[in-house]
């Protein structure tokens, strides 16, 4: 029993044709379609949003003192671009994944490693946008309780950029909630 289960899992990510035809069925090519789109979109997303947050930064002069705002003067936007890094890599290299998978024997264990990389990757984008999003909203509005004042009102090309990338790093949030979605969706019709 226990060689069984060593040889079941030794192949788990074993691909058995690379002859086979791509998405052989309608169902199994909806589903590896879909995966395809939304991984590509988070490629995207991510890539737009590390080079929006790269370029954002602005000077001001105030009383004759030159006043620079840059997205490495906060650690919340270092934190969120070094997820969009990290997403934008891992998406690429799921993307590599899903195409092998989509070619070869479907497997539950499969499927349940592209879900929990899925799960993991949506969590960690989860966290930057959070991060980024509070630092934003002081930066936008203050916190008059603790004497921060606003700044958005004075650097607004630099705000304006650096919501566009928080914007368009809940939009990778939003295509791997759906991936993960979609691969459960995969895991429950593979278990009936």
């Amino acid at each position: 029993m226990d060689s069984k289960m060593a040889e079941k899992n030794s192949d788990i990510f074993q691909i058995t044709s690379l002859d086979a035809p791509i998405m052989s069925s309608p169902q199994h090519g909806g589903f590896f379609k879909l995966q395809f789109m939304l991984r590509v979109l988070a490629i995207a997303f991510t890539a737009a949003a590390m080079a929006t947050m790269l370029t954002s930064k602005q000077s001001i002069s105030m009383f004759g003192i030159v006043i620079e705002a840059r997205y490495s003067y906060s650690s919340a936007f270092k934190f969120l671009f070094a997820v969009d890094v990290v997403v934008c890599t891992f998406s690429v290299l799921s993307l590599i994944l899903v195409f092998l998978l989509s070619r070869s024997k479907s497997s539950p264990c499969r499927y349940f490693a592209v879900f929990l990389h899925d799960l993991v990757i949506a969590a960690l984008m989860m966290a930057g946008c959070a991060a980024g999003t509070a630092i934003g909203e002081v930066g936008r509005d203050g916190m008059n309780q603790v004497g921060w004042v606003a700044i958005c009102n004075r650097v607004g090309k630099f705000c304006d950029k650096v919501t566009l990338s928080v914007s368009l790093s809940y939009m990778v949030l939003v295509c791997y909630a759906a991936l993960t979605v979609l691969s459960v969706h995969k895991l429950k019709s593979l278990a009936t």
